[in-house]
């Protein structure tokens, strides 16, 4: 657990990640969004709607360390351009941000807010999207071929028990926080969220070969992002 709140949070960092370590993402992502929903929740007490949304969002990066939002901006600008395998992944190491990073880094963060500003306060909510997003994250370390000759950080993931375990404990568990804390709006918000995260994966099996540390994050927060923008909707 201790592990993956190292490399999930700004919580543990000292700790260096192993392959058991993806077994705990779930967990963890409902201790965020816990976490999240409450800043929410109470912000929401001393402020008005708008103003607490961007509370909760501003908390969000800064529990994350805004390790996922910089996954975000890579991966789009690595992978929206049109560029070659080696490109794309060689860009996605650069330090600066081109123009694609820029655009969805401020959709995202306006889609979030807009979305959390359109609805009361609901932690199990988010604890249930959160829970989906790193569930995702999971399940793509331990189904999908890690797109980088030599490793890196997210290969210490490599191997384990698969991704059937994980995957199933982590969809039962944010689908059952998504029912308490909104019924069917917030199941179909998680199983949605779901649909997103494997999407921007699958963008990138096809375009880097893999994924990369940078997908995982981009995964994770389109997952809340998009499951926010069905919960938020009129329906």
């Amino acid at each position: 657990m201790i592990r993956a709140l190292g490399f999930l949070t700004v919580v543990g960092r000292s700790t260096p990640p192993d392959r058991s370590t993806v077994e705990w993402f779930p967990l963890v992502g409902v201790a965020v969004g816990a976490v999240v929903g409450g800043i929410w929740l109470g912000a929401g007490h001393l402020w008005p709607r708008g103003l607490a949304a961007a509370v909760a969002v501003v908390a969000d990066l800064a529990i994350t360390g805004m390790l996922h939002f910089d996954g975000v901006i890579d991966t789009a600008d690595g992978v929206l351009p049109h560029l070659d395998r080696e490109r794309r992944l060689s860009v996605m190491t650069e330090p600066t941000v081109g123009a694609f990073g820029v655009a969805a880094g401020i959709a995202v963060l306006l889609l979030r807010w807009a979305s959390l500003a359109a609805m009361a306060p609901k932690v199990l909510l988010i604890a249930a999207l959160w829970c989906m997003a790193r569930t995702v994250m999971a399940v793509t370390v331990r189904a999908v071929p890690y797109a980088r000759e030599g490793g890196g950080l997210v290969s210490r993931f490599i191997g384990g028990r698969g991704w059937i375990p994980v995957g199933i404990t982590g969809a039962v568990l944010a689908v059952g926080l998504g029912l308490l804390g909104d019924g069917i709006r917030g199941a179909v918000a998680v199983g949605v969220a779901a649909v997103a995260g494997a999407l921007v994966v699958g963008l990138c099996r096809v375009r880097l070969g893999g994924y990369t540390g940078d997908v995982l994050g981009a995964a994770g927060v389109l997952a809340e992002t998009i499951g926010l923008l069905v919960a938020a909707a009129r329906w």
